[in-house]
């Protein structure tokens, strides 16, 4: 199975916009650093048609060792949750895209 890369990312922005490879390179990084401080900021991040990145906070909780079974606690943070649109989710099960003409997510 493949891997795209921010290279494989910017090289088919060149391709596809025209732009200089260097330019193509230099939009991708401010898309990426944008969302990123975004998402650092509690914002979500919502790709029409792809999806929706936000940040959960989750509580402390206790968890075990799964080899001694020691109690240890877990504690609180901050994670990336994404969830897939109905458009993303029907592409990759090569099903008919929904049209319920609401939020695609």
């Amino acid at each position: 199975m493949n891997t795209v890369t921010r290279a494989h990312l910017a090289e088919t922005i060149y391709a596809q916009v025209g732009l200089s490879r260097n330019e193509s390179a230099d939009l991708l990084e401010t898309v990426l650093e944008r969302m990123s401080t975004a998402l650092e900021s509690g914002e979500s991040v919502k790709i029409s048609g792809f999806g929706t990145f936000s940040v959960r906070q989750k509580g402390q909780r206790v968890g075990r060792n799964p080899k001694t079974g020691v109690e240890v606690p877990i504690l609180p943070r901050r994670v990336l949750v994404f969830r897939p649109s109905h458009v993303l989710k029907a592409h990759v099960n090569h099903t008919a895209v929904p049209t319920h003409g609401g939020d695609d997510e």
